[in-house]
């Protein structure tokens, strides 16, 4: 059984905001329990990383204007014939439900933000080892709290993230649903289509051809170029099959 790799290359600059939001996100609860340090660098690095995204512009309004253009989206669907009109109807009352959810909540990452041990240890990442015991004596102490003390912490910070991390769920599940795969074959390496608007390109590489795609555009237009991975003595065959989603 071949094993196939997924790639997902965002073609405007909101979806590689998300993207990357989505993925540090992931990363914050990868190693929980916190149970030492190593785990809780971890866990720092990924908060400070977030708060700085945060901090480039207004995450709530891009994700309310999101919200509203899946509305729009949806709206559109409902005139098809045939479409499962109560599943449209659902998803658009799930859509208005997360988006008053959004409004109503603080501003995202403020909790996080004004904490004095993330502060602390974000001031401190970017200093060769300047996370050490003597560096940072509070979180060395918080490091010897009991286990109980630090996950109820740590549910704290990530509770209230909850509204960013159901709000982004639901429009990144959208978009990833929003069109299906299908194959595709480059030639010599190479494959380039039109965009048609889309957000995301999704795509299918099986792992045994040792190839990676190499990926330019924009919602209009993209092009694609498979390279190997090892780049002396990998080869390219001219004619490559994939899978390939423009959501």
């Amino acid at each position: 059984m071949q094993t196939q790799v997924l790639f997902e290359h965002p073609l405007n600059e909101k979806m590689r905001t998300w993207l990357r939001i989505e993925f540090l996100l992931n990363q914050l609860t990868v190693r929980l329990p916190l149970g030492d340090h190593a785990d809780a660098l971890h866990f720092f690095r990924n908060a400070g990383e977030l708060l700085d995204i945060f901090e480039r512009g207004d995450i709530r309004t891009e994700l309310l204007k999101d919200l509203e253009r899946q509305q729009r989206k949806l709206k559109a669907w409902v005139e098809v014939p045939g479409v499962d009109v109560n599943r449209i109807d659902s998803i658009r009352q799930q859509l208005k439900d997360t988006s008053s959810m959004l409004m109503s909540a603080p501003r995202v990452g403020q909790l996080m933000r004004e904490d004095r041990l993330i502060g602390l240890v974000r001031q401190r990442l970017s200093i060769p080892g300047g996370c050490c015991s003597f560096d940072l004596p509070t979180l060395h102490v918080w490091l010897h709290m009991s286990q109980t003390f630090r996950d109820g912490q740590i549910k704290i910070w990530l509770d209230s993230l909850a509204p960013l991390i159901n709000t982004l769920s639901l429009i990144l599940d959208l978009i990833r649903n929003s069109a299906e795969f299908r194959k595709q074959t480059s030639l010599n390496g190479f494959y380039q289509d039109n965009g048609e608007d889309a957000d995301l390109l999704r795509l299918k590489l099986e792992l045994a051809s040792q190839l990676y795609p190499q990926i330019s555009g924009h919602k209009s237009r993209f092009a694609i170029r498979f390279l190997p991975l090892d780049s002396e003595n990998g080869i390219v065959p001219d004619r490559l099959d994939f899978e390939l989603a423009c959501c």
